[in-house]
């Protein structure tokens, strides 16, 4: 692996295991179900990082399964807010920075609360972004809501 992303010095630092899989981005298949496919693995254990905001301009961090959709009725009940949108893609590199397809959960420019959805804990690991498209990182649900300092709640529909 050629170059570490702040994803993988902080979870290194942290000293948690983790195991990294970089995949072939030429066809532009980007999306989670498509990475869970050319790594192996099931939607239901590879997870994608959404991002969100509440009308006050609070961010919130979700990590939900490939295969599933945020609801954001439950996301924002899990924020203690009102209503929540995700945020649109183009504003997603200067508030985290991570483009679209490469964004994780972990060594965001600032922490925002984080939120798993509970499904992660039926896993020894899971997968997540490793802060750049074409890595992703297998963690255990625990460890990744270590560092994260995330809680694991019903978030999908």
């Amino acid at each position: 692996m050629a170059v570490k992303t702040n994803a993988l010095r902080l979870i290194e630092s942290a000293g948690i295991g983790f195991d990294a899989f970089e995949y072939d981005i030429s066809d532009g298949m980007i999306d989670a179900v498509s990475i869970a496919r050319k790594i192996g693995r099931s939607s239901e254990e590879v997870f994608k990082t959404l991002v969100t905001e509440d009308p006050h301009h609070e961010h919130f961090v979700f990590v939900i399964p490939a295969c599933a959709e945020l609801d954001l009725k439950k996301a924002a009940k899990a924020a203690g807010k009102k209503s929540i949108d995700l945020i649109p893609s183009k504003q997603l590199l200067g508030l985290t920075g991570y483009i679209h397809g490469g964004c994780s959960p972990v060594g965001m420019k600032k922490a925002f609360p984080t939120f798993i959805d509970e499904t992660a804990i039926l896993y020894e690991t899971i997968c997540v972004s490793g802060g750049r498209v074409g890595l992703n990182i297998a963690i255990a649900p625990e460890d990744l809501a270590g560092v994260t300092a995330a809680e694991f709640l019903d978030l999908t529909k």
